[in-house]
């Protein structure tokens, strides 16, 4: 086999594999949502969930995937393609060591301060308790979230420990494990949500029992607090099924707190932009959270439950062919214009599957998250105000999911400033244009628009909306910018737009032969509906492009097929998995 066929076998069957692991993730997150959505609705319960997970994400996010992997993975796969593989055991103890120091301090503060951390990022949240008094509210949001944060921040720790261990398992070509763990803290907290509500959901006609009221008060809060410890558990859990694959995978591994160890001064330098840039993801992220604090009950829910969604495609298609391409750029495997035609190729496999998710979701979503999410407490209004920000946040779908493949460019080459400081700038933009449209849009409801939206119509506001439009603009912003930089640096190829157009013209054909179903299936329970409008869709997508023999639709067959044939590799195959 030759050298480029041998390469274009690692990135797509390693995209293959991450996307299974990150497809079975998905959908135990959906599962999750579900369960969430069942007992809490959108309101204020859900929106103290939100917070807590999302105040807690802190160090997942400033020291987890993507930043180890930029910083990491180009470095131990160079020392790995050179054949050093004590250097590189070497290299990984003492990025181990440092990172492990880092997370305990962080995770130990965050427990401690937590009251003040959630004033500074819910002080929305501060007048609950003289509201709670005054009979306005039926809890204390800031109290629960102070309690969450203090049980699940050393969860975090444990997840920016599973971080590292993925950066080793992708080096050595075994993408399915790191990406299915996530499915053990998924399952983790669906259990304790279950564990805890069982004295509810045991009850005879619980729909009917839901939507007369749904459970009592009592029984959220205690859900609430099963909720935070199951992500507790669960994240050492994620960190822990890892390990042993891990431990196999490394040779001359010593675990070390030395900054001379070959390599790790590079991987400081490179951390440091893209951590930066994560840290203004997490500011912006957390700015979106404070001001959606200030608006109607319900909105930092609705944010949540859209981005479930839109993130999905984003990491199923998206992050998995980057993730699995980083590697093998990082070897050095060819010269510029083989990284232009690897870059190019990925491109093209981003854009044919997520344009169809992208027009599927401003078709079908109302739909989608009628199915996901409607049961219990969320009710037609909460379905209106997550899909209008779905739909919102789909406007940036495609633009998002590029520039993460060309963000791996420049990581791949050891550039990690340029990425980081357009991040920045398309954070202040995304921010900037989101606050100003949440504003003129908080003045309507989503009973204003549809006036099937029922009575809870008028209580929920769109301004979440706006915020989710502001970043769909500035993604678009980001792709633009990457992508002038890279022609600046020589890689001109030319941007597949005919390719993309004639994806767009197969969704529209798609979108027809959907709305005929959705026609067909009025009157019947959202879940099945969705499961025939959806597969309808899809199937009509995927027929057209093998029609029109796109080449995309032949790589992904061939690769089942030679999955199907081939027998697993031995423990020393290169291209072995976990």
């Amino acid at each position: 086999m030759s050298a480029e066929k041998d390469q274009n076998r690692y990135g797509l069957g390693g995209a293959a594999r991450i996307g299974a692991g990150i497809l079975s993730s998905r959908l135990f997150g959906l599962m999750r949502e579900a369960v969430v959505a069942f007992f809490f609705g959108v309101g204020p319960h859900a929106d103290v969930l939100r917070s807590a997970f999302r105040a807690t994400n802190l160090i997942q996010n400033l020291l987890g995937e993507q930043t180890l992997s930029a910083a990491f993975i180009p470095i131990y796969s160079r020392f790995l393609g050179e054949g050093r593989r004590q250097e590189a055991g070497r290299f990984a103890g003492a990025v181990f060591g440092l990172l492990l120091a880092v997370v305990c301090a962080i995770a130990l503060a965050g427990v401690l301060l937590a009251r003040p951390l959630v004033a500074m990022l819910t002080p929305g949240y501060l007048g609950d308790a003289a509201r709670v008094a005054a009979g306005e509210m039926t809890i204390d949001r800031f109290e629960f979230a102070v309690t969450g944060v203090r049980i699940l921040f050393p969860a975090t720790a444990f997840l920016a420990l599973a971080a590292w261990t993925l950066g080793v398992l992708n080096s050595h070509r075994k993408f399915f494990l790191p990406y299915f763990a996530p499915v053990i803290w998924n399952a983790s907290i669906i259990g304790a949500l279950l564990y805890a509500g069982w004295s509810f959901l045991s009850v005879p006609n619980v729909g009917s029992q839901a939507a007369m009221g749904g459970p009592p008060v009592a029984l959220q809060n205690r859900v609430l607090v099963a909720a935070f410890w199951g992500g507790l558990v669960g994240g050492a859990l994620q960190f822990l099924v890892q390990w042993p694959a891990a431990w196999r995978a490394l040779s001359g591994f010593r675990v070390s707190l030395s900054r001379s160890v070959e390599g790790v001064r590079e991987a400081f330098m490179n951390f440091a932009p893209v951590m930066a840039a994560r840290g203004a993801a997490q500011l912006s992220s957390y700015v979106e959270l404070f001001l959606a604090s200030w608006l109607v009950q319900g909105a930092v829910s609705g944010l949540g439950n859209a981005q479930v969604l839109y993130l999905l495609p984003i990491s199923l298609f998206a992050l998995s062919i980057a993730a699995a391409e980083l590697p093998e750029l990082s070897r050095g495997a060819g010269t510029k214009n083989d990284s232009q035609r690897r870059t190019l190729s990925a491109i093209r496999r981003i854009s044919f599957f997520v344009v169809p998710t992208q027009v599927g979701y401003c078709a079908f979503g109302f739909l989608i998250v009628a199915a996901l999410y409607r049961r219990g407490e969320f009710q037609v209004a909460d379905n209106w105000l997550v899909y209008f920000i779905l739909a919102a946040y789909a406007l940036g779908l495609l633009a998002t999911a590029w520039s993460r493949m060309l963000t791996n460019v420049f990581y791949a080459t050891g550039d990690t400033r340029t990425p980081a400081r357009i991040a920045v700038a398309r954070i202040a933009l995304s921010l900037s244009l989101g606050t100003a449209l949440m504003f003129w849009l908080d003045r309507f409801g989503v009973g204003s628009v549809v006036a099937t939206a029922g009575p809870k119509g008028d209580l929920l506001k769109l301004g979440a909306v706006g915020l989710a439009t502001g970043s769909a603009i500035a993604a678009w912003f980001e792709w633009a910018s990457l992508r002038g930089k890279l022609r600046r640096l020589g890689m001109t190829f030319r941007w597949p737009l005919a390719f993309v157009g004639a994806a767009y013209g197969r969704s529209l054909v798609a979108l027809a032969v959907g709305t005929a179903l959705w026609f067909v299936c009025r009157g019947w329970n959202s879940v099945p509906a969705a499961a025939v409008v959806v597969s309808g869709y899809a199937l009509t997508y995927l027929a057209l492009a093998g029609l029109q023999r796109v080449p995309e639709v032949r790589d992904v067959t061939s690769l089942l097929s030679r999955r199907r044939r081939q027998k697993p590799s031995g423990p020393s195959g290169p291209s072995g998995d976990t």
